[in-house]
């Protein structure tokens, strides 16, 4: 890996915003579900959660490896499990849903811990997901059309939060934690090791100051031995 590849990397990390993420609410179209996972990296999101059944789910890793790479997807089956562990974490939940009462999406305070939630296109959002939020927003709307696309939509809104987290500092010191920082940087710059590791449930290999892994050749050998240092479960998410 170049040193300009590495800092670019921790440049990205750097930036990484661990308390401002989305939650899809059945949002089915691949490509729909693909301009979301784009539009939260390019604001720092480092997680997102996708309500989908598990053949849609399957379906849209097959097709978005490319955005998956740089955001984590959690992948729920029901939303009261998204909701409620966003709650349990003192997220403030905002639906982009335009019921009565909704507020114009630009009234939110965005630097607190935040969740937008977002439907499906013709359905919308949910009851439950409705019921379930804190505030509904709105983008207001002076042309013909009564709504948009839900990536065009996410996109927006996410703007605005980045806007306002530009404006608090958030961006401007690191905000996830070591342990985390650290995966994600060996995941990125090291995707074979990465695979090869997560197939055999091996402990990823530590790195140097230039991203490279330490002692490579010592490590390979402890993997050919056995003795390379295991987990207790493959899953790395």
């Amino acid at each position: 890996m170049t040193p300009q590849r590495i800092a670019r990397l921790r440049r990205v990390l750097d930036r990484r915003q661990p308390d401002l993420t989305v939650v899809t609410d059945f949002v089915h179209k691949q490509r729909n579900l693909s301009a979301i996972v784009r539009n939260c990296d390019a604001v720092g999101i480092a997680q997102v959660h996708a309500v989908l059944g598990d053949e849609d789910y399957q379906a849209f890793r097959g097709t978005a490896m490319g955005s998956h790479q740089w955001v984590e997807v959690r992948h729920h089956r029901a939303l009261e499990n998204a909701l409620r562990l966003l709650r349990d974490d003192a997220y403030q939940l905002v639906a982009a849903h335009p019921a009565a009462g909704a507020i114009d999406y630009r009234a939110v305070d965005y630097t607190r811990p935040t969740a937008l939630l977002l439907g499906a296109e013709r359905r919308g959002l949910s009851a439950q997901g409705q019921t379930g939020a804190d505030a509904c927003v709105c983008i207001p709307m002076v042309g013909m059309v009564g709504s948009l696309n839900v990536s065009v939509a996410s996109g927006i809104i996410l703007a605005e939060a980045q806007r306002q987290r530009q404006l608090a500092g958030l961006y401007d010191r690191v905000r996830i934690d070591e342990c985390t920082y650290q995966r994600l940087l060996f995941e990125w710059g090291h995707p074979l090791v990465r695979d090869f590791c997560r197939e055999r449930g091996l402990r990823y290999p530590a790195l140097n100051a230039e991203g490279e892994i330490h002692e490579p050749s010592a490590w390979y050998a402890s993997v050919r031995a056995g003795t390379a240092p295991r987990l207790e479960t493959t899953d790395y998410e």
